[in-house]
């Protein structure tokens, strides 16, 4: 019992949401447009949570590997991390990954079969961000490029994946619509590394919290939860969302409770406290979007 726990713990199923979220956020707005699947949209579904436990058992390993995630590092002493504490052997844990990744990419040839081969680039690129994330010879999340990567990962690629996988086609709509959330997943990161600064800067790792610092970080952060939020507003009044996206205001208390927390100091929960509102925004999105396609 204890075994499975610890690689629950490892893959970190919580975090699925946001590959849940962004994959319901492109079928929905397909949906909108006369055009949806359920078999299509579970398979994207499966897929990338796939793909996202294999991105989160390589980090672990890589992190591990490079002396960032250690017994008394910021993010081991916030969540359980059976890797470092020992629980579990690297090796395993990097054969776990390799084998999601290649589940992930399995289901990802059968939906290039099934709806286009345009999807084996979207999939590629995303793999490969996936792994070369942490992974030599880039290791770009130490480089300052891992919120970037986040952003463009769950939001435009996703997003424009699973619209492409219901309808045939891209669009301009469906980027547009990825932004705002895109904008949130990668600000989970930011926050953890905002909470992480101290530790980073000891293994030598550059990111956009320690170049920003603690005292300007948090009003970045602070700015692009609100231009999220404003994003959809303003797109759900003069176009592409409809009225019925005016609904992510539910979410708008979240928001300010968390901004008023991480302006005066940033809780060793931050990432998690960020994508409690992530989740919230794109709940709230997603069935703003299944109301416009059936109203």
């Amino acid at each position: 019992m204890h075994t499975y726990k610890n690689w629950f713990l490892a893959m970190r199923p919580w975090s699925f949401s946001m590959s849940a979220i962004s994959v319901s956020v492109g079928a929905a707005l397909a949906a909108t447009h006369g055009a949806f699947s359920w078999t299509l949209y579970g398979i994207t579904a499966v897929a990338m949570m796939a793909v996202h436990g294999g991105v989160n058992l390589m980090n672990d390993f890589f992190d591990y590997k490079s002396g960032v995630d250690i017994a008394d590092a910021a993010t081991t002493q916030y969540r359980p991390h059976p890797l470092a504490e020992g629980k579990l052997y690297p090796m395993p844990v990097l054969w776990v990954s390799i084998i999601l990744f290649s589940l992930g990419i399995g289901l990802g040839l059968m939906l290039a079969y099934l709806r286009g081969w345009e999807i084996l680039w979207i999939g590629g690129i995303g793999v490969a961000a996936g792994v070369l994330y942490t992974a030599p010879p880039l290791s770009y999340k130490y480089k300052a490029w891992g919120e970037l990567s986040v952003f463009l990962m769950w939001g435009p690629l996703s997003v424009e994946a699973a619209y492409f996988i219901q309808t045939g086609y891209f669009s301009w709509e469906a980027f547009w619509v990825s932004i705002p959330f895109g904008v949130l997943v990668a600000l989970v990161l930011f926050a953890n590394n905002l909470r992480d600064v101290q530790t980073d800067s000891k293994a030598r790792v550059n990111n956009l919290a320690i170049i920003l610092g603690r005292e300007r970080g948090p009003l970045i952060y602070a700015s692009m939860v609100l231009a999220a939020l404003i994003a959809v507003i303003v797109m759900s009044l003069v176009g592409p969302l409809g009225k019925y996206s005016l609904l992510v205001i539910l979410s708008l208390p979240i928001a300010f409770k968390l901004l008023s927390v991480m302006i005066r100091e940033v809780p060793k929960d931050a990432d998690a406290r960020t994508a409690q509102l992530n989740t919230a925004f794109g709940v709230l999105l997603v069935i703003s979007l299944i109301l416009e396609s059936v109203f």
